[in-house]
C-alpha cells in the first residue's frame, strides 16, 4: 500500500499502549500501524518524541459572531492548533445571539466557515425560552446542550441565560426523548449571589472575597439537585469544570447506581492553586474558582482514580480591560481564562512527567473519552480508520511560556511566566499538517464541521 505520509520513529500512543512502531496516512485516515510502511510520498520522522491522538477540547468558548472583539474562530483555533488539539466543541455562550434555536445555529456555522484551522463541533443551550426549540439544534447536528443553574450572562438581546427548576427539569424531559446530553454549570445561584452581595456591601472587593463568595458547598449543592432530576428523568448528564472532590464523589455515586453521567475538570484546577491565583489576580479569575492547595490533590487523586471522565480548558477570551479595572474590583473582573493553548503541554508535563501518571491514561482523558462522550465517532485514538488527527509533543524539552507566544487575539493567560515541561512540535488535522514548531501555522483553514455520530 502508498500512504500520503508515514510517521516513524516516535512512541505511539495507542489506547491501550505505547509502541515504537509506524503509522500510515492515506487520504486523511490512519491507514496502516506497523513497521517498514517504505511507499510513502512524505516521512514525518518523530525522533525522540511522542505521538499522540490529537485532544478534542470539549469546553471552549470562542466568542463569534457578535464578540469577535473578544476572541474569534481565527485567532482561537490557531492557539488550539499550537496547543496539540484538533476538534473543539464550541458553547452556545459568549457569542451573539447565543446558539438556542435553528436559526442562531446557522448564523454561527455561516459565522465559522472557513475560518477554522482545527475540526469543530457544536453545543446547543437551554435557557428559559427555549423548550420548544430544543429538537432543532438536534437536527442541526448538536453534540450537546448546556445550561446554567448559577447566575449567568449580560442584560443585553441574544445574551445566554441561566435556568430554574422547573426549566432544568422540562428541558431534561425533552433531552431524554433526543437522547442527547445535558451538560450544567453547577454552583447554588442564591447563595453565590447573595454572598457576592454580602461580600460587595462590607467593601470587600478583592480575589479572596471573590472565591469565598463561591464556596465548595454551593457546587456541591447544585451538583445533588442536578442529580436527582437526572435520576427522575432519565436524561444523560455531562458536569462541566467541577472543582472540587465532594462534587466529583457526588457524581460517582451515581454512576454507580447506574445513572449514565460524566465528568469535566479543567486543568487549571489541577495544575494552579488559591494561593497562586490570587498572586495573579484577575488574569486567573473563574467560575468555579480554583481551589486551595489540599482540594487541588484530593482532586489529583480522583484524576488518577479515573473517576474525571475528561479535561477541558473552558477557555473562555476578553479583553485585557476586562480582566482589570482601576478599582481591581474582582466582582467586575471578567469570570473566565485563556487557556485552550496549553491544555496538552501542561497536563503532559503535570500528569506524565511530574506525577508520573500512564500517557495512555492521559490520553484517554483528553482525546478517547471526550470522542465517545459527544458522538465524534471519527476521533479519539490512534486507531486504524480513524482520522488522523495526531500530535507529535516533545517531552522533557522545557520552555517558559511567554505572551508573544499565544495566539490568543489578547495575550494574556494564567500560565505566562510558567515553566512547562514539554513542547508540542507539530500538529496534523486530518492529515493536513497545520502547525509546525519551526514554522508555526501552516496553510489555510481547513476545519470541517463535525456533526454527532
Amino acid at each position: 500500500m502508498s500512504y500520503d505520509i508515514v510517521i516513524k520513529n516516535g512512541k505511539v500512543v495507542l489506547p491501550n499502549q505505547v509502541m515504537e512502531i509506524e503509522v500510515g496516512i492515506k487520504n486523511g485516515k490512519i491507514s496502516s500501524i506497523g513497521h517498514d510502511l517504505y511507499d510513502s510520498e512524505k516521512v514525518i520522522d518523530a525522533e525522540g518524541m511522542y505521538v499522540l491522538p490529537g485532544v478534542i477540547d470539549a469546553h471552549v468558548h470562542l466568542c463569534e459572531p457578535g464578540r469577535t472583539v473578544w476572541e474569534g474562530f481565527e485567532t482561537g483555533t490557531k492557539a488550539l492548533a499550537v496547543g496539540g488539539t484538533t476538534c473543539y466543541v464550541d458553547m452556545p455562550l459568549n457569542n451573539l445571539p447565543a446558539t438556542t434555536d435553528w436559526e442562531t445555529v446557522n448564523i454561527k456555522l455561516a459565522s465559522a466557515k472557513e475560518k477554522n484551522y482545527v475540526d469543530y463541533a457544536l453545543y446547543g443551550g437551554l435557557m428559559p425560552n427555549n423548550l420548544e426549540k430544543l429538537h432543532e439544534l438536534n437536527e442541526a447536528g448538536v453534540v450537546a446542550y448546556k445550561c446554567f443553574v448559577s447566575t449567568c450572562g449580560f442584560d443585553v438581546p441574544g445574551d445566554f441565560k441561566n435556568i430554574d427548576d422547573y426549566v432544568l427539569y422540562k428541558g431534561m424531559v425533552e433531552l431524554k426523548k433526543l437522547n442527547q446530553t445535558l451538560s450544567i454549570h453547577c454552583e447554588n445561584a442564591v447563595v453565590c449571589d447573595r454572598l457576592a452581595d454580602d461580600a460587595i456591601n462590607e467593601g470587600k472587593k478583592d480575589m479572596n472575597a471573590y472565591m469565598d463568595s463561591r464556596p465548595i458547598f454551593a457546587e456541591v449543592e447544585a451538583v445533588k439537585r442536578v442529580l436527582y432530576f437526572g435520576k427522575v428523568t432519565g436524561c444523560k448528564l455531562h458536569f462541566v469544570h467541577l472543582s472540587c472532590a465532594e462534587a466529583v464523589e457526588e457524581v460517582v455515586k451515581a454512576k454507580n447506581e447506574g445513572m449514565d453521567v460524566t465528568v469535566e475538570s479543567c486543568p487549571h484546577y489541577l495544575a494552579l492553586t488559591r494561593e497562586e491565583c490570587v498572586e495573579l489576580g484577575g488574569v486567573a479569575k473563574c467560575s468555579p474558582p480554583v481551589r486551595d492547595k489540599d482540594e487541588v490533590e484530593k482532586l489529583w487523586e480522583h484524576l488518577k482514580k479515573g473517576n474525571i471522565d475528561i479535561l477541558t480548558s473552558d477557555h473562555s477570551p476578553c479583553p485585557p480591560e476586562m480582566k482589570g479595572n482601576q478599582e481591581n474590583d474582582m466582582f467586575k473582573v471578567w469570570g473566565g481564562m485563556s487557556a485552550c493553548q496549553n491544555v496538552l503541554d501542561v497536563m503532559f508535563d503535570e500528569a506524565v512527567q511530574k506525577r508520573k501518571m500512564c500517557v495512555c491514561q492521559l490520553m484517554k482523558i483528553l482525546s478517547t473519552n471526550p470522542a465517545k462522550i459527544f458522538g465524534l465517532k471519527d476521533k479519539g485514538e490512534i486507531s486504524i480508520g480513524k482520522d488522523a488527527d495526531i500530535v507529535l509533543l516533545k517531552p522533557n524539552s522545557p520552555y517558559r511560556l511567554k505572551a508573544e507566544d499565544l495566539q490568543y487575539k489578547h495575550k494574556h493567560s494564567p500560565y505566562v511566566g510558567k515553566e512547562i515541561g514539554c513542547q508540542v512540535m507539530k500538529t496534523l488535522v486530518r492529515g493536513n499538517l497545520v502547525y509546525d514548531k519551526d514554522n508555526g501555522i501552516i496553510g489555510t483553514a481547513i476545519g470541517e464541521y463535525i456533526k454527532k455520530g
